[in-house]
């Protein structure tokens, strides 16, 4: 493998070879996140003596907050600076498409041909692989665990399916062949150049956060589901008004009196959460949104909690056709038996973005976010 990518806020590509060269360390100003590829291979020390990353360990120590993650391919990640550094060499490759679209499957075909001519092994799910006439394919829940780097080509609700699994710090490649492309945030002609990115080494991961959602129903065998965007609660078009009563790490929070319940992960505070009137959240934060679905109650307003509580939802009322829905994909009825469960997931999501792009870009582009109409 040749260059590596790092994006580090703050660090000059001009001072760090300087520095580097003499001494082996690296010191600038502070400025904007720069990505580069250095001539000379440089290490994590190199990372960990910049000044900025040092002011951020500091920062870890006061607030006391874990210092980084790791993955099972021996990547590490500083949330704060999304640095990575791995020497695994990608040998297997997951391919999702979106089976309705042509344009995806079209794009699916030539990339299967780039991977045999990389010798790369691509592994694909049931549906894509009858869609692009390969004959063998897995479950989709399972791709993540199976592959050292997965590529959707796809929507939202594509690269949502992908997650449900295990994701065993796999890295997920979003490719937008859907409509908004809120999580597939990349443009088809930037598949290659990013493909070939990740498989030399380089590139910039985020980690996204899900949680763990269990049902239990007394007599009954628990289930336990993941989620990257939302967990809801709601009634059916001719059911009651709900009564849902919530506990947070133990203690009696409220009764809500409502069509529903949102809990929503920053990842997914643009989706459904946005619509009820809850808030933007920066995808990072270790936060999570519980936001009423048209409460009786206008005092009944959205509220943050953090991401390491623990959430006990309890159906109260003896409404008709009440679903828990997982991510808009995944539902089943709920009854007053049962207690939904919802805390942090061990399990993040870790998508590779584009480094000299912001979120704020991203609200821009996509949600026409701070624009006037007329």
């Amino acid at each position: 493998m040749s260059a590596r990518i790092y994006a580090v806020k703050g660090l000059d590509e001009k001072n760090l070879r300087r520095q580097t060269d003499s001494a082996g360390t690296s010191s600038s100003a502070a400025g904007q996140t720069t990505t580069y590829c250095a001539n000379r291979r440089l290490t994590p020390q190199h990372v960990e003596d910049h000044p900025n990353t040092r002011r951020a360990t500091l920062l870890r120590e006061e607030t006391k907050t874990p210092r980084r993650s790791e993955n099972r391919h021996g990547a590490r990640f500083s949330r704060r600076y999304n640095v990575p550094v791995s020497d695994t060499p990608i040998s297997r490759v997951g391919v999702v498409i979106k089976t309705t679209s042509t344009e995806a499957a079209e794009l699916g075909r030539q990339l299967l041909v780039e991977l045999e001519r990389l010798g790369i092994r691509p592994v694909l799910d049931r549906s894509s692989a009858e869609a692009l006439g390969v004959n063998e394919g897995i479950d989709r829940t399972e791709l993540t665990s199976s592959s050292d780097l997965v590529v959707v080509l796809g929507g939202d609700g594509t690269l949502l399916s992908v997650t449900r699994g295990r994701i065993d710090g796999t890295p997920i490649l979003g490719i937008n062949m859907g409509t908004l492309g809120f999580l597939t945030e990349h443009p088809a002609e930037h598949l290659f150049p990013m493909l070939y990115a990740a498989i030399e080494g380089g590139g910039t991961l985020e980690r996204r956060e899900r949680l763990e959602v269990t049902v239990n129903t007394p007599g009954n065998e628990g289930s336990t589901h993941s989620v990257l965007n939302d967990v809801v609660i709601n009634k059916s078009a001719l059911a009651r008004m709900l009564v849902l009563s919530m506990h947070v790490d133990g203690q009696f929070v409220s009764r809500f009196k409502a069509d529903g319940l949102i809990v929503a992960t920053p990842t997914g505070s643009t989706a459904y959460n946005l619509s009820a009137g809850g808030p933007i959240l920066y995808p990072t934060l270790d936060v999570l949104m519980v936001t009423p679905i048209c409460p009786h109650t206008l005092t009944n307003r959205p509220i943050a909690l953090s991401l390491d509580s623990v959430i006990d939802l309890r159906l109260e009322s003896l409404s008709e056709e009440v679903f828990l829905t997982l991510d808009g994909q995944k539902g089943f009825p709920l009854t007053t038996r049962d207690l939904v469960r919802i805390r942090r997931c061990s399990d993040p999501v870790f998508l590779i973005t584009e480094p000299s792009r912001s979120y704020f870009q991203v609200l821009h582009r996509k949600l026409k976010w701070g624009e006037r109409g007329g």
